[in-house]
C-alpha cells in the first residue's frame, strides 16, 4: 500500500521571517520562490508545513 503524498511549493520569500521559520523552510528543502518538493504525508512533515503555511502552497497527490 503506497503512502499518501503531498507537494509543497514555496510562494513567498523566507527573507524577513523569524529565524525558526527560515530554518523550517531549509529543513523542507525550499529556498527559492516557486521551488517544489514532494513528501510522504506524515505528521512530522505536516507540522513543519503548518509552521510556515503562510509561505507555502500545499497540494494533495494521488
Amino acid at each position: 500500500m503506497s503512502e499518501k503524498k503531498i507537494r509543497v511549493t514555496q510562494i513567498v520569500s523566507g527573507n524577513g521571517q523569524k529565524p525558526g521559520q527560515q530554518a523550517t523552510l531549509i529543513g523542507l528543502g525550499l529556498n527559492k520562490i516557486s521551488k517544489s518538493r514532494e513528501f510522504n504525508d506524515t505528521p512530522e512533515i505536516r507540522g513543519m508545513v503548518r509552521k510556515v503555511a503562510h509561505l507555502l502552497k500545499v497540494e494533495d497527490l494521488a
